[in-house]
């Protein structure tokens, strides 16, 4: 079975100078973990997945002895959560600003719509990916292929 065949032809698909914080509302909303993004020209220049979103926000977490805290690690403790929490915000205030193309994945495992399904799967496997966006010769989004959509297309037979 063809690509063409098996792909999903309506696609959620983001620009460069999309803000993250709409952009992950948009994920959210559509219950999706990631989208291609491309240019004024539909040509595809990336992808943005959830993922790269996250690694946005740093990660603070108060340092406390667990075994026999001294009491001046229990008086310090809301402090250190009050300071951590300020941190965490400022890290989602910082992340919201900025725009997709600045931390989306450039570098995109793409197929072609005539290739075979078995090769998509092949691709995902050894990229380990969830999703390859299908591109024309052109570079052009048509598509995308997801491995739902494969086996999906295996149990269609």
């Amino acid at each position: 079975m063809k690509i063409q065949d098996a792909m999903e032809k309506e696609v959620i698909k983001f620009q460069v100078d999309d803000r993250i914080v709409d952009v992950a509302g948009s994920l959210r909303e559509n219950k999706i973990s990631g989208a291609p993004v491309i240019n004024k020209e539909g040509q595809l220049v990336g992808i943005i997945s959830e993922g790269d979103i996250m690694r946005l926000l740093e990660v603070h977490s108060p340092h406390i002895r667990l075994i026999l805290p001294s009491p001046l690690d229990l008086i310090e403790l809301p402090v250190r959560m009050k300071y951590e929490m300020d941190e965490i915000a400022e890290d989602m205030n910082k992340a919201a600003s900025l725009l997709i193309g600045e931390i989306m994945t450039k570098k995109v495992v793409t197929i072609n719509p005539d290739s075979d399904i078995s090769d998509a799967a092949q691709l995902m496997d050894t990229h380990d990916v969830k999703r390859l966006p299908v591109v024309d010769s052109d570079g052009k989004m048509v598509g995308i292929i997801t491995r739902g959509d494969i086996i999906g297309a295996m149990v269609r037979g």
